[in-house]
C-alpha cells in the first residue's frame, strides 16, 4: 500500500507518497488539499493508498528534505524514487533533470538533445513531473531564458529560482552518460525577468 503524507512548513504544504521506503510521488502547494490532490494524480491507478495524518520516520525525513529543496538549499536527496512504472523516455528525462545543480538552469531543448526526443516532449514530462521538487523541473526554462511553464505557477517558479541563485557567472557542461548537458547560471533567467 502507498502511504500519503502532507505537512505544513512555514505556510507551504509539502507532500510525499511512500511505498516500501521508496518515494512514489512528491509535491507541494499552498493548501493541504492541493498538495494531496497533486500527489494522488501521480499515483499508479492500480495500487491502494491511504492518507495518514502523521508522518512515519521515512516520510518525515523526506518532507524535511523537500522543504530544504523548496527553500533553495543545496541538498542532494538520496531517496530511491519509484520510477520503474514510468516509460523509459520519461525516466531518461527525469534522470537528466535531476542532474541540474542548484544555481543553474537548462533548456527543454538541451535536455532533449542529451537524451533524445524533442523539446515539447521534455516540456510535457516536466509538466507531469511526479517528483517535484526532488526532480527540479523548476530549473528547466525556454532557450531565450524565459520561464516556460510551471504547474505551481510562474510566480512560484521565480520564487524558487531566486532562492537558488548562487552568484555563478559562467555556463558549464555536465556529462550524462557520454552526452553533454549545458547548464546556465540562474542569474541569466532572473536578469531576463528584470
Amino acid at each position: 500500500m502507498i502511504a500519503v503524507y502532507a505537512q505544513s512548513f512555514d505556510g507551504v504544504w509539502l507532500g510525499v507518497a511512500c511505498a516500501q521506503r521508496q518515494i512514489v510521488a512528491s509535491s507541494f502547494g499552498r493548501t493541504q488539499q492541493t498538495t494531496i490532490n497533486n500527489i494522488l494524480c501521480n499515483l499508479p491507478f492500480n495500487m491502494p493508498f491511504q492518507v495518514f495524518p502523521e508522518s512515519n520516520a521515512f516520510a518525515k525525513t523526506a518532507l524535511e528534505t523537500i522543504k530544504s529543496i523548496y527553500d533553495g538549499q543545496n541538498i542532494s536527496p538520496n531517496f530511491p524514487l519509484a520510477m520503474s512504472r514510468l516509460p523509459i523516455y520519461t525516466q531518461k528525462v527525469l534522470k537528466a533533470t535531476a542532474q541540474i545543480p542548484v544555481g543553474y538552469v537548462t533548456f527543454y531543448g538541451l535536455i532533449a538533445k542529451a537524451v533524445g526526443g524533442g523539446p515539447r516532449a521534455v516540456g510535457n514530462i516536466m509538466a507531469n513531473n511526479p517528483f517535484a521538487p526532488i526532480i527540479p523541473c523548476h530549473r528547466v526554462v525556454k532557450a531565450d531564458f524565459t520561464l516556460g511553464g510551471y504547474g505551481m505557477g510562474l510566480k512560484t517558479k521565480v520564487e524558487i529560482l531566486s532562492r537558488e541563485k548562487r552568484g555563478f557567472s559562467n555556463p558549464k557542461k555536465l556529462d550524462l552518460n557520454g552526452q553533454r548537458l549545458e547548464v546556465y547560471p540562474v542569474e541569466y533567467v532572473l536578469r531576463n525577468l528584470a
